[in-house]
């Protein structure tokens, strides 16, 4: 074969480019690890030699290799078996359901042993829908196991369900203190009811079994494995460090950072992975950031282009389905919500938050906050732009995180110097018809606003946040194309539709540039690295509403063939 001739072509298809003006190719040409040539049919079937390998794509379309932006890779790894068992929607409908798995699972299990699961949503349990006022208990949990302690984190990852034996196994009981950002429901006589909220979450999940780095390099290649057949061939991992040592399984902790390491070093990672640290936990501090930033430094691996710490995440405030996003407007059923660092006042918290911030960003670091309300975020990108101004960084790329509610101010703050938005438009599928009863439905129909956001000019990434939803890029194009919720298919906030090309950007290009990498990857041109997406039909011209139903037929990661369907 000619040293000159690609290794790989494929051509006869519909080839987005999803460059700077969208360009419609026909085929593309990679030799070794990179795209060498895009053009027309004719022009990439000249290029082939003896050795290519060339793909007639029958018309099929072509995407860049999609970048899921949140993915808690390690931590969706390990929220499956033989990590943990599955009590979500659809597979469970009520609260009755949850206890008859948890019962199976204890009768397979010694007397003592622990009972994870994850995915439970009140939203469709059937007991909650029929009593607003009826909610998870311990006692539901008791029942079914008195001796062996039981942990239920629900779909968000901010809030678990706890029986009475993990109760006391972790000492918590009405005289313990949440720590701050935390909260511990009670019934009127002051005992835990089982549910502990944001922060609360660590005094039970740092008590569970740490698995072993073998058992993390197992989950994260599994899920890279997934991740290939899905298209997917790079992701952000969303905090990885000490901040993260009490979370369930220790899936945001320091091991699941030298875990990627290792696979990295060893020549076992299949994916690109931008990582942020995560010095300071949930309801941490300044002087948190400043010791995990001392601890952490800034780790690099030998090939950048697979592994590279970029940034810190900060969590700002909780989420909105639990009433922990700090709103401006009070909830209907009263409270605002409150932001999740450390201070005993919302002004001493706004402190401390900026502070965080400023930290970060003064050691050199992107800086991504999870921030959900709107008066949290209006809190976030003003403490951007003060740290800018106290110490100038151009280009730093810093983004909001969710960014559910946030308002034209703050677009055009974040436009003005350069930083981003990530939003969760599978998200929005899943949930948007119980929001309108938690946030109400102006409020809930404005969620997510990615049309306002890219019309102010703010690069808009979209991201899965997996565990919380499956990494499915699909269901997050039609989302923001249609904002229609998964349960009614009802439109819900269509002034904040987008065409295809932004849908797609902000899983190609525009995550691309979020990890400082849009000059080798994110879209289709000669000189970028080959990783690629085929899919089973055209896409333009697609009903929205049939792109849920689209097959990935083919992934290429650095030039070579990873999934084939």
């Amino acid at each position: 074969m000619s040293d000159t001739a690609p290794t790989l072509v494929l051509t006869g298809g519909q080839v987005l480019t999803v460059d700077r003006d969208f360009t419609v190719a026909e085929g593309v040409a990679v030799r070794g690890r990179d795209i060498v040539a895009v053009g027309t049919d004719a022009e990439m079937r000249a290029l082939a030699g003896p050795g290519t390998r060339v793909v007639d794509l029958g018309g099929r379309t072509v995407l860049p290799g999609i970048n899921d932006s949140h993915l808690h890779g390690a931590a969706y790894g390990m929220t499956k078996p033989p990590f943990a068992l599955f009590v979500g929607h659809p597979a469970v409908g009520s609260i009755a359901d949850i206890a008859a798995v948890v019962d199976s699972a204890v009768s397979a299990a010694r007397p003592g042993d622990w009972i994870v699961g994850l995915g439970w949503d009140s939203g469709y349990l059937a007991e909650c829908l029929a009593d607003p006022k009826r909610f998870p208990n311990r006692r539901d949990l008791d029942a079914v196991a008195p001796d062996n302690p039981v942990c239920l984190t629900d779909f968000s990852s901010h809030m678990v369900w706890a029986n009475t034996a993990a109760l006391r196994r972790c000492g918590i009981d009405a005289d313990t203190a949440p720590p701050p950002g935390g909260v511990i429901d009670t019934d009127p006589d002051g005992e835990p009811t089982g549910i502990l909220r944001e922060a609360a979450q660590g005094l039970l999940q740092a008590a569970l079994p740490s698995p072993t780095t073998a058992q993390r390099r197992q989950a994260i290649q599994g899920v890279i494995r997934e991740l290939h057949s899905r298209g997917i061939t790079s992701y952000t991992e969303p905090g990885l460090g000490p901040g993260g040592a009490g979370t369930l399984f220790g899936g945001l902790s320091t091991d699941n950072w030298h875990a990627y390491a290792e696979l990295a070093a060893d020549g076992e990672l299949e994916a690109r992975v931008s990582v942020l640290l995560l010095p300071a936990p949930m309801g941490g501090s300044a002087d948190d950031v400043r010791a995990g930033l001392a601890e952490l430094r800034r780790p690099e691996s030998a090939d950048p282009r697979l592994l590279r710490a970029i940034g810190v995440k900060i969590f700002g405030d909780g989420v909105p389905p639990n009433r922990t996003a700090w709103m401006s407007e009070p909830y209907p059923e009263g409270g605002h919500g409150a932001l999740c660092v450390h201070g005993e006042t919302p002004a001493l918290q706004v402190e401390e938050l900026r502070e965080m911030i400023r930290l970060a960003h003064e050691a050199g670091f992107q800086v991504g906050v999870h921030v959900t309300g709107d008066r949290a975020i209006d809190t976030v990108v003003d403490a951007f732009v003060a740290a800018d101004e106290a110490a100038p960084r151009p280009d730093a790329r810093h983004y909001v995180i969710h960014g559910d509610f946030i308002g034209p101010d703050s677009l055009a703050k974040l436009a003005a110097h350069g930083y981003g938005v990530n939003m969760n438009p599978a998200i929005k599928w899943t949930i948007s018809d119980l929001m309108d009863e938690v946030v109400g439905p102006e409020r809930s129909a404005y969620q997510w606003p990615a049309r306002s956001a890219t019309d102010a000019g703010v690069r808009v990434c979209a991201s899965s946040d997996a565990p919380i939803t499956e990494p499915d890029w699909r269901q997050g194009v039609a989302s923001m194309m249609l904002r229609e919720s998964k349960a009614s298919g009802r439109p819900s906030g269509p002034d904040q539709c987008l065409p295809l090309a932004d849908a797609l950007r902000a899983y190609t290009a525009n995550a691309a540039w979020q990890d400082f990498a849009d000059g080798w990857k994110g879209t289709i041109e000669p000189g970028k690295v080959a990783d690629l997406c085929v899919l089973d039909r055209p896409l333009l011209d697609l009903d929205p509403h049939d792109i849920t139903e689209v097959q990935v037929d083919l992934t290429v990661f650095d030039g070579r063939v990873v999934h084939e369907r």
